[in-house]
């Protein structure tokens, strides 16, 4: 084969590789994008834009009045250029921590604000999102979603490595929200209080209890979300009943029946909490409308 057949295949070969390799991904348009998620790819990644739907707002938000105030102070702060703290929300499943931050968005968006979804192993990656974003005129949540480790899981080290020093130089366009249904992010086990001594009548823990309440405690807001009652539950319940039937121009009445069956459809879950009230209401309004 003579050095130009060669190199003639070489290109042929490249040609064809190149049409195998994905698009190179686009700048997010801020203008038009409310929210994105981090796509780690190597040590780096780049921003996938998301469709952001409009449905849940604050008002929809029932029985978590306090929670609401907290965070919502926070992003004002925020939003407004001033000093904020990362967040933690956490507690029982369902209740609505997730949703808060996504109507934060809703609520704020028309005021800069923008969300940036991140999986806990990407947090890793932080410098190089930054990069991206430190210069831009918006004002951006990192929101990471279901925040836990393992017991034998090591990358909360560097977690607490990023909150304590990355994040703590990013600019102030950049915060971190982030949920979890454990309030220090790890298992804890009867064992750790082994290590521990009683001194003058104060327990002081072990070392690895300091291990687990150290990474939790790089969240300068802590804001707890609680198992519903079944008031709440069904507070909860006639709201998404009226919203839902609202949109669909449904007639409804709040009876002792739907109260049971409300009930019933929790305790087959065994769980009452905002989920299982949006879920009833969906699929008794769904079943009314046919």
């Amino acid at each position: 084969m003579t050095p130009g057949e060669f190199m003639k295949r070489a290109a042929s070969f490249m040609d064809r590789f190149e049409k195998t390799l994905p698009p190179a991904p686009e700048a997010v348009d801020w203008k038009v994008t409310l929210a994105a998620r981090w796509m780690g790819q190597g040590d780096r990644g780049w921003l996938r834009p998301l469709t952001v739907g409009k449905h849940t707002g604050l008002a929809d938000l029932v029985g978590v009045e306090r929670q609401k105030e907290l965070l919502r102070a926070n992003t004002e702060q925020f939003v407004g250029g001033l000093p904020a703290n990362n967040a933690l929300l956490w507690g029982a499943r369902g209740t609505g921590k997730s949703s808060l931050i996504r109507a934060l968005l809703n609520e704020y968006a028309g005021r800069s604000l923008r969300l940036i979804e991140i999986d806990k192993n990407d947090l890793v990656h932080l410098p190089a999102l930054i990069e991206q974003v430190r210069s831009l005129p918006w004002q951006f949540l990192l929101f990471c979603d279901d925040l836990a480790f393992e017991a034998d899981d090591s990358a909360y080290k560097t977690l607490k490595t990023v909150l304590d020093g990355t994040l703590e130089t990013t600019p102030d366009n950049l915060l971190l929200y982030a949920t979890s249904n454990r309030r220090h992010l790890l298992p804890e086990q009867r064992s750790d209080n082994q290590g521990a001594a009683m001194v003058d009548g104060e327990l002081h823990p072990g070392e690895a209890i300091e291990e687990k309440i150290a990474l939790s405690d790089r969240f300068g807001l802590w804001v707890s979300f609680y198992p519903f009652s079944q008031e709440h539950y069904l507070e909860v319940v006639q709201h998404w009943l009226a919203a839902l039937a609202s949109e669909h121009d449904l007639t409804w009445h709040w009876t002792e029946e739907l109260k049971k069956e409300a009930i019933r459809w929790a305790l087959a879950r065994g769980n009452r909490n905002g989920r299982c009230a949006y879920q009833f209401a969906r699929s008794w309004v769904g079943r009314a409308l046919l």
